[in-house]
Formats: structure tokens, sequence, C-alpha cells
């Protein structure tokens, strides 16, 4: 995309993590998130932007029932559980890149512009937060846009890749996601085509796409109702699922000041659980959930080939002021509370690995490749 045309995105290093996505004529970033990576090492408790592995969501009693003909033990960081790979899972960790990897499409979007790409990669070793075997895992982001009645649509396509490589066992776990966020701070990125490289303009991943500090008011529809019913750790109950209570597929609902509180994953199509295929790239890309904000006229899209998404309205979002020494001297950044970003992770069933009927989603055997891809949209009735 032309340095006059730019592609408003920014990714960093630590976690492969999305910074900023500006959308509209005021460059409203819709993402959470801070105007440094160091920020994101000593404030991220919410996961802002990361890419989330080896397992996305949660493992039960932190233990894999069993792998390799055996259990394996891993680190209780949520409560009981095991929450997004660990301690340090792969969205603290700092991966390669980004690399420009040319221009590509995105399968499922017709671009009217861009498709200017980048890509991050990180090996994560046998026992890494106590995960079996060692992988390989990219990712690769290709922003664009699409004009849709007038509108500047600005999509960002990312296809997430994983595979064993090395013969330390015969199988691992695998479920990958992006933890963004909806924000109150001001820097991003652009791809400039020409000279090859990404440039840094000032501005500040959960989503919020008010412009002010909460997602209250926001408009929200989900493309399915059925979700896991779970327990108080947040792990499913049964393999079976169920409606949720007060919303409709596809029908509009407002997110208020602390209603609906939703931390629950919807599935697409409950008839597939069994059979849902490791690497998805090339299933049918859903749209999951429409968000719209009607005072700040911004729209979000997420689609995704996965068959299953987390839906989170931040009610446990706690993050610190950063001050202006901190900053570098360049004012203040403002914390952030309860509800002050929803977030979207499409990804597999929570707890599949220790579920007989769902463990061909995330067992990844040597030889084998998990995929999936994930499109954000984001525009402004302006």
């Amino acid at each position: 995309m032309a340095a006059s045309s730019p592609a408003p995105f920014q990714f960093l290093p630590l976690g492969a993590i999305i910074q900023k996505f500006l959308v509209g004529k005021s460059d409203l970033n819709i993402v959470q998130g801070f105007p440094s990576q160091s920020h994101y090492v000593s404030h991220n408790g919410p996961f802002f932007g990361e890419t989330i592995g080896r397992v996305a969501n949660r493992i039960k009693s932190a233990k894999i029932d069993s792998l390799n003909g055996k259990p394996y033990t891993l680190s209780k960081n949520n409560g009981e559980n095991a929450l997004h790979g660990g301690d340090v899972g792969w969205g603290k960790r700092v991966w390669e890149g980004p690399v420009p990897v040319g221009v590509r499409e995105i399968p499922g979007v017709k671009l009217d512009e861009g498709g200017e790409s980048v890509k991050f990669t990180l090996r994560s070793e046998d026992g890494d937060e106590g995960y079996p075997g060692t992988v390989d895992v990219s990712v690769v982001y290709t922003a664009g846009v699409v004009r849709e009645g007038g509108k500047e649509v600005r999509v960002l396509g990312i296809e997430y890749e994983v595979k064993m490589v090395a013969d330390e066992v015969e199988e691992t776990v695998v479920n990958v996601t992006n933890h963004s966020y909806v924000p109150t701070s001001s820097t991003a990125q652009i791809f400039n085509e020409k000279e090859g490289d990404i440039l840094t303009k000032s501005r500040n991943r959960y989503f919020n796409l008010t412009g002010s500090p909460t997602i209250t008011g926001t408009e929200v529809t989900l493309s399915t109702n059925q979700y896991l019913p779970v327990d108080a750790g947040g792990i499913p109950t049964s393999s079976s699922t169920a409606p949720y209570p007060s919303l409709t597929p596809n029908k509009a609902f407002t997110l208020g000041t602390a209603e609906p509180d939703i931390d629950d994953c919807f599935i697409v199509d409950p008839s597939l659980a069994s059979s849902i295929p490791l690497d998805t790239r090339s299933s049918p890309l859903n749209s999951l959930v429409k968000a719209y904000h009607p005072e700040s006229k911004v729209h979000l899209e997420v689609l995704s080939t996965e068959p299953a998404f987390q839906f989170y309205t931040g009610k446990y979002i706690d993050v610190a002021e950063i001050s202006s020494e901190e900053n570098g001297g360049k004012g203040k950044v403002e914390g952030r509370g309860p509800r002050s970003g929803f977030c979207v992770e499409p990804s597999r069933y929570v707890n599949a690995v220790n579920v007989e009927e769902w463990r061909g989603q995330v067992v990844l055997k040597r030889g084998e490749t998990y995929g999936s891809r994930v499109v954000y949209k984001g525009w402004c009735d302006e």
C-alpha cells in the first residue's frame, strides 16, 4: 500500500501484538493498547492485542489428561486452571519480525486496495510452560481497504500456522487466537510499499468503538446464541451447548454500564463439534460479531474460519495509570477499568484437549499443520 494511502495498523514483536487499528477520518484507534512495548511488559495484565498460545482460554485443573500416553501438568495462573498458555504464554514472548512478505489476498474478502503483509515467527520449545513438543508458529498480518457504499472499510487479515519441528514427542496441543480489546490513549504504524518497512506516526486489543473510557452504548450482534455452559472457573460442564439466556442470533443488543456481563464461548455450528479440521484456513469465512456505536458511528465486524469465539465484555480489566515520567515525559496514559473494552477471540472449544469429542480440534501430531484465519473490518459513518 502506498505511503499516500496507509493501512493504519501497528504491530509489536512482543506477542506479535496488534498495537493500533485506526478507523475513520479522525483515525480513532479502536483497540486497547499502550504507547510503547515496555508498557505492555509492565501493564498488560488483560492481554491487550496479544497472540495467545500455546493454548488460548482455559484448561481444566491446569492438567492435560492424556497426550503421548501420559498426563501433563501446567502452571495454574487462573485459579485452579491454566489460562492463555501459562505465566509466560506466546503473548508475553518476543517474536521474530515483522518481516515483509509481499502482497497477498485475503480469501473471502475482495480488497480494493492493499494486501501488503508482514510475518512474525516464534519457536516454542518442548516443555514451554509445561506443554510437550517443539513447535514453530507464524502469524501473517495482511492490511487492505474495501470500499462499500462510499465508505472506506479498513481490513486486517490474520493467518496462523503451527507445526511440530522436532521428535521429542508424537503430539502436542494448540489453540491460537488474538486477544484485542477496544482504547483510551494514543502511536500508529503504516506499511510503506516503496521502502518496504514499517513507518511510525503518533496516535494511541480489547475493542472500544466509543472514543470514550467505556463500551457503554455499543450495539452488538452475535451470529449465534449457542454457547458452552461453564462452572465458576470457566470450564464447560458438558459437551453439549445451550442457548444463551436473553440473546437472539443476529439481533442487536446494547452494552450497558454493567450488563450484559458476558465471558463465554459461543459455538458457530454445534453439529460440527467432532468434525472440525485441525487446519481451518480453507473453511468458510463466517461473520461472528458485528458492533456499532451510534455516537462515534464506528463499526466493527469480526470474521473467522474458526468454530467458536469467546465474547468478553471486560468486567475484570484493571490497568493502572502510566505516569508522564514512565512515558518518557510525553504525558500520562490514563488507566483502564472494567468494561473499557470488549474482546472477540475466535478459537477452538474451551478445554478441548480433555474432551474426547473435541480433541481433534486441538491435538497436533508430527507431520500435521494447525491453521486458522481471522479478519477484522473497521469503518466509520462519516
